[in-house]
């Protein structure tokens, strides 16, 4: 069964490949690794400065500020006994279709290099309004085993315009829950972010931009919206709950509970937030993206600030460690206030970060950080560098600006140790790359 397995996967692999060179894309075989001496001056990101001065590290402390227990005790006591991941799987509802049956448009907006071992598209009605995918995060994050509840599970995160659709959906966070034991038509559900309010009498949307997002343990970690008081909101995986009504509504509604049509809410259980005030330019950074770095000891939480393509400003790239405390799974390490200390920080003159990924591989004296960020103007591509404190290298597609090979309007990264594969979107496509280089992470 397990060669059969495997021989279904390289009939696979291959007809992927074919799809993307029939819409004109290139893949690892035409792809170089080009260094920062090799990019446009603007462009180059160079090497990595440290962040060492306690003025430069004091603006990443975290202030951790976790929902009283009892607060999230009177709400599951109203709506029901909680439920964890594998009942969401269970009520799937909606399908993914494999690269060979996505539109053209889909697949242009895959990366050129590195290589696409697997990519698939949404339900044409979740693409085709005003929610947009930004974040990613999988079991392969959470677990050593890379299992959940039973399944292997991808979460992404999506938030709705604030331009436009109904008034009350604009700006609202939502995840999807994808079973990715089948890789041909992996299924997937969605549950709405909310918060308690009112001691746990009620809850409403969560409205903020989750542009990245960690799963580690039990708990989810997100990004919120640039200026907010909040730098990163906390879900418990195990505290799920169920709606009653199907409603437009979102909360507490005459008959039971309501979520604009969802049946699944994830409450909040905390929230962390910066001691020197909101993020600013002049401030803390506000994180553009997340990832989880399994090669630290303790696993850390791995941010990304986002800064405007093109503009001047250098973004920080930095890092929490996890708490090792068996009752604190899946939260930061913080001191006995609550405060959360980053344990490393660098400068660096990549701009537009929307996703981040650093690795040490075994025996190296410093840790590389892949650092994606969005499209320039020129070709509607991003670029995937690999950064350390020595330079900058890209994979290289033979285009006109050859280090712009990564997905067009990207996402966040989230890469898998079980199968070697780093995980990303675009605003149309889930997808997975194997990274290039002497140091990828191994498979």
């Amino acid at each position: 069964m397990r060669h059969r397995g495997r021989h279904r996967r390289r009939r696979r692999g291959a007809a992927l490949r074919a799809v993307l060179a029939g819409t004109g894309l290139a893949l690892t075989a035409a792809a170089t690794l080009i260094s920062a001496s090799q990019a446009t001056v603007t462009e180059n990101p160079g090497a990595l400065a440290p962040l060492t001065s306690r003025a430069e590290t004091a603006p990443l402390r975290l202030q951790e500020r976790l929902t009283p227990a009892r607060t999230l005790n009177r709400l599951s006591a109203a709506m029901g006994r909680p439920v964890g991941v594998d009942a969401v799987l269970n009520g799937a509802d909606r399908t993914l279709r494999e690269a060979a049956d996505c539109s053209p448009g889909d697949r242009a907006s895959l990366p050129l290099a590195p290589a696409v071992t697997r990519a698939y598209c949404w339900d044409r009605a979740d693409t085709a309004g005003a929610w947009r995918p930004a974040a990613v995060t999988a079991s392969g994050d959470a677990e050593d085993d890379g299992v959940r509840d039973g399944h292997r599970v991808i979460l992404t995160g999506w938030t709705h315009r604030t331009d436009t659709g109904p008034a009350a959906e604009r700006g609202l966070a939502r995840v999807a829950f994808v079973d990715a034991d089948e890789s041909a038509r992996p299924t997937y559900r969605w549950a709405l972010l909310v918060v308690p309010v009112d001691g746990g009498r009620n809850y409403r949307g969560l409205v903020s931009a989750v542009s990245g997002m960690v799963w580690y343990r039990d708990k989810l970690l997100v990004t919120t919206t640039a200026g907010s008081a909040e730098a990163l909101y906390v879900y418990d995986l195990d505290r799920i709950e169920r709606t009653t009504v199907d409603a437009p509504a979102i909360g507490r509604v005459p008959g039971g509970w309501s979520a604009d049509g969802y049946r699944y809410v994830l409450p909040a259980i905390g929230s962390y937030r910066f001691t020197a005030g909101r993020c600013a330019p002049s401030g803390p950074p506000c994180p553009g993206a997340l990832a989880l770095d399994r090669t630290t000891a303790p696993a850390s939480l791995a941010a990304g600030e986002w800064t405007a393509p093109g503009g001047e400003r250098r973004a920080r790239l930095w890092r929490y460690a996890f708490s090792t405390d068996p009752a604190r799974g899946g939260l930061l390490a913080t001191d006995a206030a609550g405060r959360a200390e980053a344990v490393e920080a660098y400068r660096t003159r990549t701009a537009g970060i929307r996703g981040v990924l650093p690795y040490r591989p075994a025996g190296a004296g410093r840790p590389s950080w892949y650092v994606g960020h969005v499209p320039g103007p020129r070709d509607g591509r991003g670029a995937l560098w690999r950064q350390d404190t020595r330079g900058a290298e890209a994979a290289g597609c033979g285009s006109s600006v050859p280090h712009r090979c990564w997905a067009r309007s990207p996402g966040s990264l989230s890469y898998w140790p079980q199968t070697g594969e780093l995980w990303s979107l675009s605003d149309r496509m889930l997808f997975a790359v194997r990274p290039a280089g002497p140091d990828r992470p191994p498979e």
